[in-house]
């Protein structure tokens, strides 16, 4: 039977109030989140010997976070990812953002949803899951995006080992909206993740120049490094990436399922046919489907993702120099943990023909993500 504990947790610089939620199953899997940045800071899972253990990078104190990280476990947004040029042109008129990434602007702005405290309060428990609503009303004009955006996450977690992420937003004006959560996963609990096995069910991604802003064309993994579709090892090819091999930092286009295929058939642009291959259309996909599985031999854990997303970006904490001692004194280290980022394609505001994240007044953004464990 799950159970649901709350407390403060600290106060920012500007005297709000930070809480703490420890969610806990009745097979000892642990989530443990926070109102500033929504982020998920810890998450203890069982081994195939039964001992638990954290499986996520982060930091045991409000201070930490609020000296700066490379988005653990936080929700990123107002869009995800990048946008070129820091900046976009929507319905004639053109907005500029905060360029944080070089050039070009990244998961939000300087400000993003990674960095604010949302309004938190738990929902009534069913005897099998727990969970958290967070919510965050993002001003218009907030890091230059148009119309106020009301965003909400709900984290849940069931006795099944599933930690299921449901999004929904709602605008007063029209605005770019993708939203992910940047976990950074080590099923083993220390060392690198270059051991872990990776299948990804994605025979196709989205290359990009090399300041990670996509060219537009939807690219075949097939005899590149990036082919996981079968399962392979995260280290095994990663010194072969170019141009950029410090690792993985690539969006994935994810198989379709039936029923989003023919609604998607039916949307594409005839001038790029591989787009036939995308879940969700442009309105993001209604049915949950198997994006990724990783496997970490030693430990024995296997974390699955579902998502009813088009994308996923693999990250494998490329710019992590070990100088940020995580939970437990572990030193976060090149490679030291791997996120897989639901999302719509990056830079999708710069081309059409990939799917939409314009949000319009009367739309309901809705996605969801499940991170499912088991041994």
């Amino acid at each position: 039977m799950t159970r649901l504990e709350e407390q403060d947790w600290g106060k920012t610089p500007e005297g709000a109030v930070v809480k703490q939620f420890t969610l806990t199953n009745g097979n000892g899997m642990v989530a443990r989140l926070t109102s500033y940045g929504a982020i998920l800071a810890e998450l203890r899972v069982p081994d195939q010997h039964g001992k638990s253990g954290n499986v996520v990078l982060g930091f045991d104190s409000l201070e930490s976070y609020l000296k700066g990280h490379p988005f653990f476990g936080a929700i990123a947004g107002r869009v995800a990812n990048r946008i070129a040029r820091a900046e976009f042109t929507l319905d004639g008129q053109r907005y500029t953002l905060a360029a944080n990434n070089g050039p070009n602007h990244l998961h939000g702005g300087k400000r993003g949803f990674d960095k604010v405290v949302w309004e938190a309060k738990p929902l009534p428990s069913a005897r099998r899951e727990a969970s958290v609503q967070l919510t965050y009303l993002s001003s218009d004009g907030e890091e230059g995006y148009p119309g106020n955006l009301r965003a909400t996450v709900t984290y849940t977690l069931t006795d099944d080992n599933d930690l299921r992420l449901d999004y929904t937003a709602t605008t007063d004006k029209a605005t770019p909206v993708n939203l992910t959560n940047h976990t950074y996963f080590n099923l083993a609990g220390a060392g690198d993740i270059l051991g872990h096995e990776l299948t990804l069910a994605a025979d196709h991604y989205t290359p990009v120049d090399d300041l990670l802003i996509p060219t537009g064309e939807i690219a075949s993994v097939k005899n590149t490094p990036l082919d996981f579709t079968q399962p392979t090892l995260i280290g095994a090819r990663i010194a072969q990436l170019k141009p950029r091999p410090g690792g993985y930092d690539h969006n994935f286009v994810l198989r379709t399922g039936p029923q989003d295929e023919r609604r998607v058939k039916r949307t594409a642009s005839p001038l790029t046919p591989a787009l036939s291959l995308l879940r969700g259309g442009g309105e993001g996909g209604n049915t949950l489907a198997l994006a990724a599985r990783v496997r970490e031999p030693k430990s024995g854990r296997v974390l699955e993702v579902h998502t009813t997303e088009p994308g996923v970006q693999l990250y494998t904490g490329n710019f992590l120099d070990g100088s940020l001692s995580c939970s437990g004194g572990f030193s976060c280290a090149q490679h030291s943990g791997f996120c897989l980022e639901t999302q719509h394609f990056p830079d999708a505001v710069h081309h059409p023909s990939f799917p939409s994240i314009i949000l319009r007044p009367g739309q309901i953004y809705k996605t969801t993500t499940v991170f499912k464990f088991s041994t």
